[in-house]
């Protein structure tokens, strides 16, 4: 398949804005591709390089840029990925100057349409609205399975490029072959939010209330002695957490797949600040020391795999029951199952006076949805917070000058993948993190001017606010009022950002009065 036909398709994508029209311009570029070609055409059109970051900066990119040009489409999509495996695969001595010649080498095969969106895929700018569940609907369409069968395998995959090529070769069946693996992380189930409590129960009727904690979500795997520790973003943290593994080993169990959060308490069982927490997380790190200052103590939530059975596709409420049956209360999230809206108040008054963010509230029936934000989970944080992208940042003034302080903050588009901005905020910030912030932004910098540098749509914020406000001031005609910062979510990725769907939500129900 030609490279070229990803690029039209990417283009014609881009172009509009409806999601039916968009799905099938990604399904009949997938039911024009040969199984080779089908995971790395996933890939293209999803944004991403199947081999992930290969190491390629802005620099390295201009000085191999080529000054010409093919007059005609060549490149194959298996070529293109050889190339792109070849770079990945250069180490040792020169191998810098070997990845800027491959890279260069492929540019030259390439018509100026072509380089273009090969910058744009190396950059992580290639942002044509082909997002996870667009993607997962073309090729349903494309293959002609259900779409239900492609969500269920991508959520055990994690992998659509590999959901793809078992949906061409093998069908609903080969579909239906992916099953939980012992170390190979899902995807966490997300939550869906209410301002109030009795708003979620109005939703899900009577439900599991549990607290909701401001830790690091972790995905625990434990067979026979071994045990392995995954992030939010399914990075493997072993080393880092000998607590969590520690915990996993003293289980009466062989077998176990476990999803809860870990966290830093103060000595009274309060937590500590998010951010502290994940100083547990960072990549070197003297473990001795660092759990001696800042031991985790950790909550699990949900148990996903017991014993050779797979519990994913059971009611929320039988796997309470398991989990409860095969962990000590003490590590198991305070919970309590009701209906009653006076009940359920003094609950999170409980949670909230504990130090933490509020509660969560599941639906008994609900299966776990991995990699969804699945109507059967409803988080209730009394303040109003959103998780938000950094698109640019001022430089600061006065005492503040020489540091990046003023923030843009942006909601991500579900429909374009782009984000929207919101406002700015230069408030919540400590010395310590508006130095981290002045070095980080600039490493992600594409542009600048005399006052701001516009950055990748990498880093999320979590933002308190008061309330959203009309403004004619930004795109989307809405702007948050007394917006501070609370933290950077390094454990968030932009596509968990908050969308600007869920903000005018909230606008309409500040204006209607709810």
């Amino acid at each position: 398949m030609l490279l070229y036909d990803l690029v039209e398709t990417s283009r014609r994508a881009a172009e509009t804005t409806r999601r039916l029209e968009k799905t099938e311009l990604l399904a009949s570029c997938l039911r024009r591709a040969g199984p080779d070609d089908v995971p790395i055409c996933v890939a293209y059109l999803s944004g991403e390089i199947p081999q992930g970051r290969i190491g390629i900066g802005p620099a390295t990119l201009k000085a191999a840029w080529p000054e010409t040009s093919a007059s005609s489409p060549s490149l194959t999509l298996t070529v293109t990925d050889g190339y792109f495996q070849r770079v990945v695969d250069a180490a040792g001595p020169g191998s810098t100057k070997i990845r800027a010649r491959l890279v260069r080498d492929l540019l030259q095969q390439g018509t100026r349409e072509e380089q273009d969106f090969l910058a744009r895929l190396l950059f992580g700018e290639l942002r044509q609205g082909a997002l996870e569940g667009i993607m997962t609907e073309a090729i349903a369409s494309a293959f002609r399975v259900p779409a239900g069968d492609v969500r269920r395998a991508l959520m055990l995959t994690g992998d659509l490029g590999a959901v793809a090529h078992a949906a061409l070769t093998l069908g609903s069946p080969g579909l239906g072959g992916f099953g939980l693996r012992m170390f190979r992380p899902l995807k966490p189930m997300l939550a869906q939010s209410a301002d109030r409590v009795e708003d979620a129960l109005e939703r899900l009727g009577i439900a599991a209330l549990e607290w909701k904690l401001d830790g690091a979500r972790v995905q625990v795997h434990r067979s026979g002695s071994e045990v392995r520790v995954f992030t939010r973003q399914l990075n493997d943290v072993t080393g880092t957490v000998p607590e969590l593994v520690e915990a996993a080993l003293g289980l009466p169990v062989q077998e176990i797949v476990l999803d809860g959060e870990a966290l830093a308490l103060r000595r009274d069982g309060r937590p500590l600040p998010f951010q502290l927490t994940m100083r547990r997380f960072g990549r070197k790190l003297d473990v001795p020391r660092m759990r001696a200052k800042l031991p985790l103590t950790t909550f699990f939530f949900d148990c996903l795999y017991l014993d050779g059975e797979t519990l994913i596709d059971l009611a929320a409420e039988e796997r309470f029951r398991r989990l409860s049956a095969a962990l000590p209360e003490s590590l198991v999230v305070p919970r309590i199952v009701t209906g009653d809206a006076h009940a359920a108040a003094s609950f999170l008054a409980g949670a909230r006076q504990g130090g933490h963010e509020g509660l969560v509230a599941k639906a008994l029936a609900a299966p776990y949805e991995a990699g969804r934000r699945g109507a059967g989970w409803v988080k209730v944080k009394p303040a109003h917070t959103l998780d938000l992208v950094v698109l640019g940042a001022e430089w600061g003034h006065g005492r503040r000058r020489g540091w990046l302080s003023n923030l843009h903050l942006g909601a991500r588009d579900p429909e374009t993948g782009s984000f929207v901005m919101l406002g700015k905020t230069f408030k919540g910030f400590t010395d310590e993190l508006l130095t981290w912030q002045t070095r980080a932004l600039q490493e992600i910098e594409i542009a600048r001017d005399r006052y701001t540098v516009y950055v990748e749509p990498k880093w999320v914020v979590e933002v308190a606010f008061n309330e959203v406000q009309a403004s004619s001031r930004y795109p989307a005609g809405l702007a948050l009022r007394f917006a501070r910062v609370r933290g950077y979510r390094h454990d968030k990725r932009p596509e968990d950002a908050d969308t600007i769907d869920t903000v005018r939500d909230i606008f309409r129900r500040g204006v209607a009065g709810e």
